[in-house]
């Protein structure tokens, strides 16, 4: 089979085939090391890392779990990303340090990484060819026939190459969506952004350049995680490669992106121009860049915002950012990556095992797909929405911290199950979820929650209510959903920085364990017993075994 594309999403389902034994070619336009931006990661992208190591028996995969690890088993170029950081900004205005929230990433969960691209993607692609995926680089497809026994592949070059089966992972400029028309015009969603972008040199750490009076600051030093500079209808991000203690990588990524339809994309200026012009509207932003420069030339993109109405067809599937792309806010893109892997991989490898190659059997990969585009939309777009009224903003940043965490527990269990007894099944059934796509998909409550929220940011939108009436609405479903913890403050507006330690990820189990709904007490039973075999006997009992 063919995989178009070598970057993270292709070299990653090609190790895991190939390792499988199927044969592999993994062909891209480019070669390795090459500039990439997602470099942000999650709890859940280091879950499913995770699964992807221990189901295909790919330990390599674990060097990137891990912030230490990966600055010592691939590259000393990667930053730590400790919390998700965020911080209003108006225009002309110093920021009010009352309006900022950070949520510190459970040290249970992981010890998640920025992702220096050009050094993890090369990483992967050996990890690929080392597995025993054949390559071709510097080849670009032109057209891909199909018929019932496989695919035909022409290069640019005239070049030519059978196979049983394609995976387009080549992303936006994907040759199976612009031969078979696949992009929906316009795409779908309802948000919309455009998004200017490099990486930087000088950034000063943002903790050096405010101030906040004693009892407002985070628990966390901006500097030590992902920043976001939010303002209406669009965000700074601050993603630094230097504050991990083993990363000589004096770099930084930086970006902004915002609605064309607020801000069109001027056409008598230049990207370069056009960030400062941005930066220089707010002033602690602005005294974040001053002195910094660019080490790349920016990147300056039309509406980021693509979809397809098909995502699998008759031997060939696009997979990830060849199937469609929303927006970087809350580092969705390489999480959704690794869950499309482990759900199209074992289909792949079952295909080619049986020669039936029936578009059905990709069908659930196709609907992973879309919904992982659909529900990120609702939650980003009621996001852009609440940027200009900070209390409907604090609401929506309760919404969207409260799923996370039961999202990314209920695969840890499923990988804890299968170190067990090796049984694949496990990861089978997580997929028989009634919310495909969403972060928590078999929890009805939670979904209802999204809905509410997305209603409320409509209304206000459309002016039938105002900011704080939106901010109640969505308060009020934060604080009756049996979906939302009380513990680490999801329900307190009291409380902008989210901060759980061990003792408070116990009580969250403890909670979870006791619910009466029946997507979340049984996680929460598995997960409180792991967490308390993991930590042993206590002192009153470890000595009568």
């Amino acid at each position: 089979m063919v995989i178009l594309g070598s970057g993270i999403a292709g070299s990653t389902l090609g190790a895991v085939l190939a390792r499988s034994g199927a044969k592999v070619l993994l062909a891209d336009a480019a070669t390795h090391p090459r500039f990439a931006v997602g470099e942000s990661m999650i709890p859940q992208l280091v879950a499913w890392l995770q699964v992807l190591a221990e189901r295909y028996d790919i330990p390599e995969f674990e060097a990137l779990a891990d912030a230490t690890t990966i600055n010592e088993r691939v590259s000393n170029t990667f930053g730590r990303k400790r919390h998700f950081g965020f911080m209003l900004h108006r225009p002309g205005r110093e920021p009010d340090p009352t309006e900022a929230h950070q949520f510190v990433i459970p040290d249970a969960l992981t010890s998640a990484s920025h992702l220096f691209r050009q050094d993890s993607d090369a990483y992967l692609f050996r990890v690929a060819v080392a597995h025993g995926c054949e390559t071709r680089q510097q080849w670009r497809v032109a057209h891909a026939g199909f018929d019932a026994a496989g695919a035909t592949l022409t290069g640019t070059d005239g070049h030519r190459v059978r196979a049983r089966y394609v995976v387009d992972a080549s992303g936006f400029r994907s040759p199976l969506a612009e031969q078979f028309g696949l992009r929906e015009q316009p795409p779908r969603f309802r948000h919309h952004s455009r998004s200017l972008f490099t990486h930087m040199i000088g950034v000063r750490p943002f903790d050096d350049v405010v101030r906040a009076p004693e009892g407002t600051r985070p628990p966390v030093p901006w500097h030590e995680g992902t920043m976001h500079h939010l303002f209406e209808r669009g965000w700074f991000w601050i993603i630094p490669f230097d504050n991990h203690e083993l990363s000589r990588n004096p770099l930084c990524s930086v970006g902004v992106t915002l609605d064309p339809r607020l801000y069109p994309k001027p056409e008598d200026i230049g990207p370069e121009e056009e960030f400062a012009r941005l930066v220089a509207r707010f002033p602690a932003v602005e005294r974040q860049f001053q002195g910094a420069r660019k080490v790349r030339e920016w990147v300056s993109t039309g509406r980021l915002q693509y979809s397809s109405r098909r995502t699998v067809g008759p031997r060939w599937c696009l997979m990830s950012h060849a199937a469609g792309f929303l927006d970087p806010l809350y580092s969705r893109g390489m999480s959704n990556t690794f869950e499309i892997i482990n759900a199209l991989a074992p289909r792949v490898l079952r295909a080619l095992a049986d020669d039936d190659f029936d578009e059905e059997r990709f069908r659930y990969v196709e609907e992973l797909e879309q919904g992982l585009l659909d529900h990120n939309d609702t939650l980003v777009n009621c996001s852009f929405i609440a940027f200009s009224h900070f209390r409907l903003w604090d609401a929506v940043f309760r919404v969207w911290g409260a799923g996370n965490t039961p999202g990314t527990l209920r695969i840890n269990n499923a990988l804890r199950r299968f170190r067990e007894d090796r049984d694949t099944t496990v990861f089978d059934r997580l997929e028989k979820a009634p919310h495909t796509g969403l972060w928590w998909p078999d929890s009805d409550a939670f979904k209802e929650l999204l809905q509410g929220t997305e209603r409320a940011c409509l209304d206000y939108e459309s002016d039938l209510i105002d900011g704080d009436t939106a901010a109640d609405r969505v308060l009020r479903l934060v604080r009756e959903s049996e979906a939302v913890s009380p513990g680490f403050g999801w329900k307190d507006t009291g409380r902008r920085f989210i901060h759980p330690d061990r003792r408070d990820m116990a009580a969250f189990l403890e909670w979870a364990a006791a619910s009466p709904l029946p997507e979340l007490g049984p996680l929460g039973r598995e997960s409180l017993a792991a967490l308390r075999r993991a930590a042993g006997p206590s002192p009153a009992t470890a000595g009568h075994r």
